[in-house]
């Protein structure tokens, strides 16, 4: 199975959550957040791989172009507009469909391409596989590295590690997943954004559940919401002051914490059910 951990903001446990259910599963992790990868900080491998990911741009042949304005009025992104004398190139913002180029009625417009970040290849210290991407700095668009990391990924199971939120990075990130387990805390902040993936997973209808990290006995709120929405509370982890000393030391709770392992157990065993 494709199973995908994501979340409506940062700082819920994504990470926390997937890094020990790879040392559980012994599955390969690919974590696609790109613009802050982590993963690989708790799982400590040993680089074996680097990948360049590079975007095309598109230059214009100003001998041929007649400044007809069809590539402009083409590009959503503004990433070429049409000027008095020239045409202006922006090549951070293009999203290298070619669209550009197939509306130039004179051919005057061609490819260049340049680095736009790395897909890293790694084995963990438990001898799992993690592929991660990292978008470099002053980049708009890293969903090349997404689609990059997903075409590497071999296995018979594959955990991906989404960007938080529900930005085209995520939407890419989900892209071929069988479940979706959704990480959440206990906050006004942690159901709000909850359930705006909710309403993304729903329209993209991947079948998912939830995961309540730092557990306490103001969970009512989002058990409420689950109930009433028939949602699968899949499991919770409870807020501890052990699990947050692990997690700043940079330690998998399932290997720091060994009694946790049943927890994510438990929960591989609800999510191959909707495999079955």
């Amino acid at each position: 199975m494709k199973i995908a951990v994501l979340s409506g903001k940062g700082g819920t446990g994504k990470t926390t959550f997937s890094s020990s259910f790879a040392f559980v599963t012994k599955s390969l992790l690919i974590d696609t957040d790109i613009e802050e990868p982590n993963s690989h900080i708790f799982l400590k491998g040993k680089t074996s791989q680097e990948v360049s990911i590079f975007n095309h741009f598109p230059k214009v042949d100003m001998e041929k172009c007649t400044l007809c304005g069809k590539c402009g009025d083409f590009c959503r992104f503004n990433a070429i507009i049409p000027a008095k004398n020239r045409v202006v190139i922006f090549g951070e913002s293009c999203h290298d469909c070619g669209g550009c180029q197939l509306v130039c009625p004179t051919n005057a417009i061609s490819w260049e391409k340049r680095e736009i970040g790395k897909i890293f290849v790694e084995k963990s210290y438990f001898n799992s596989d993690l592929l991660y991407g990292k978008l470099n700095i002053g980049e708009m668009s890293g969903v090349k590295i997404i689609k990059g990391l997903h075409s590497m990924a071999k296995g018979e199971d594959i955990i991906i590690d989404c960007p938080p939120g529900t930005s085209c990075n995520t939407v890419n990130a989900l892209e071929g997943s069988d479940f979706a387990i959704l990480v959440t805390e206990p906050s006004p902040f942690g159901l709000s954004d909850m359930k705006l993936v909710v309403q993304l997973l729903q329209d993209m209808e991947i079948p998912f559940g939830i995961v309540i990290n730092k557990a306490d006995d103001e969970n009512s709120e989002i058990l409420d919401f689950c109930d009433k929405n028939s949602i699968e509370i899949l499991g919770e982890l409870p807020f501890s002051r052990e699990v947050a000393k692990s997690y700043s030391e940079g330690k998998i709770i399932a290997d720091a914490l060994p009694d946790s392992q049943e927890i994510f157990k438990n929960i591989l065993k609800k999510v191959k059910e909707y495999g079955n």
